[in-house]
Parts: C-alpha cells; structure tokens; sequence
C-alpha cells in the first residue's frame, strides 16, 4: 500500500474553501508534486495571513479542476492511505475539488494518542519532537509536507515499538483504527471552567456538561468536536468508559 503525505493551502479555513496550493509526496516512489492553483473565488485575508499567498500571485496559474495534477491524484488516491495533519480538513477540501479519499491517517489523532504535550499543532511538534528542517518553510504545504513526513516516521516507530508490531501492514492498520478514535480530553480549555478537569466539572456542576453537550451535537456535523462530545458522553455516562 502507498503512502501519500499530503498538504493544502486553501482559500479561507472554512469547509466550504477551496484549493490554491497542493503538495504531497508518494513515499513508495519519492514523486513529490507542488502546484499552485488560481480558485474559483478569492482567497480571504486571514489565509493570507498564514501562509502569505495572495489572489494576484495565483491571478495566472491553471484551475485545478482541468488540471494533470487533478487526475493523477485520484488515480493515485484510489490504492493508497492518504496521511495528513488534521487530516480531516484536507479531505473535505479535496472533497470539495472532487477528489474522494477513501483511507487515510490523522497525524493530529495518532500523536494525541501517542504522546504527551502542551500543543499539536504541526510547527509546534516539529520543535517539540525535534524534528526540524532547515528547508522547511511553515505554513507553506511543501514546507508542511517535509516536516509530516517525518512526524509520520516518528509515529511509525512508535506505533511498531510500543505495539510490537512487526509488519508495515500491521502499523498502518493500527495508525488507522487510532485514527478513527477519538481521544479522551483530560481538561476543559475553553469557558467559564477553563482549566479545569470534566471530573471536576461533572462533581461541581453536571448541568454546565450536559449544556455543552447539547449545544455542540446539535452543529453541523462537520462543525461539531469529535473528541468533545465523545468526552461529554463519557463523564455524562451516555457511553461507557
């Protein structure tokens, strides 16, 4: 099974965004593809502030809907595990551009799983896990997609070590199912009781818990905390522990 590291800029850091920079890297054959992309609408000023790319600089550049790069992916997307970084977010960006995933593993969701810090944010583990790269421009998907690559690495031998895991068969399969697993939150950072633990909220005031919960599962799904309402659940007893 191929491994494809991949990373986009878009046009806003809303769902409904779209693509102006695409970059990955197929691990098996070293193909490594960055293009820039003129979208069909205008690239909000927030996403500018990021990654500092603006409308007149992608004014001339191709559409990705009739692009090679286009075609390729989705040939190369359909036999291969896609790994992204808040993986989610990418996905429903190229969702939005007409490419379908179909197996793909969360490096956001596998570190959480597998490792204790005060943040999960890609430039902040790229210095927290030492795993720095002079050539690697933050916030840029080709910059991105250097340091993925081996936080990736990282997790693997994590994921073979701890496991005792013997096969890339076996650790992609185990990557995948921590994937799909939310992560159980420790405390609250948001809100009148931040700082706190949900321990502590559920002995001291149950109600502000189940308030939570009702207001975030009542969001779009796409908009809604997996990892949140899988918490509430738990201290409000709606799944078991």
């Amino acid at each position: 099974m191929q491994i494809i590291i991949l990373d986009t800029e878009t046009t806003g850091l809303d769902f409904d965004s779209r693509l102006i920079q695409l970059a990955y890297k197929n691990l098996t054959s070293g193909q490594v593809v960055n293009e820039y992309f003129k979208p069909p609408v205008l690239i909000s000023y927030g996403a500018m502030a990021t990654h500092h790319v603006t409308n007149e600089m992608v004014a001339k550049k191709p559409s990705f809907d009739q692009s090679r790069e286009k075609s390729e992916l989705i040939k190369t997307l359909a036999d291969s595990i896609l790994v992204a970084h808040n993986a989610l977010f990418d996905i429903g960006i190229l969702k939005n551009e007409g490419v379908e995933v179909n197996q793909y593993i969360d490096t956001l969701r596998v570190t959480k799983h597998l490792i204790n810090s005060e943040r999960y944010d890609l430039q902040y583990l790229r210095y927290f896990l030492n795993l720095d790269i002079l050539q690697a421009t933050a916030h840029d998907a080709l910059g991105d997609i250097l340091i993925l690559e081996k936080l990736f690495e990282h997790l693997k031998e994590l994921v073979k070590t701890k496991l005792n895991l013997n096969s890339d068969d076996e650790i992609f399969s185990k990557m995948i199912d921590l994937t799909k697993t939310p992560v159980l939150l420790n405390k609250i950072s948001f809100g009148k009781y931040r700082g706190k633990t949900f321990e502590e909220i559920n002995q001291m005031d149950s109600g502000y818990l189940e308030w939570l919960y009702n207001s975030e599962s009542k969001k779009d799904q796409r908009e809604q905390n997996e990892e949140l309402i899988y918490t509430l659940k738990k201290h409000l007893y709606l799944e078991k522990f």
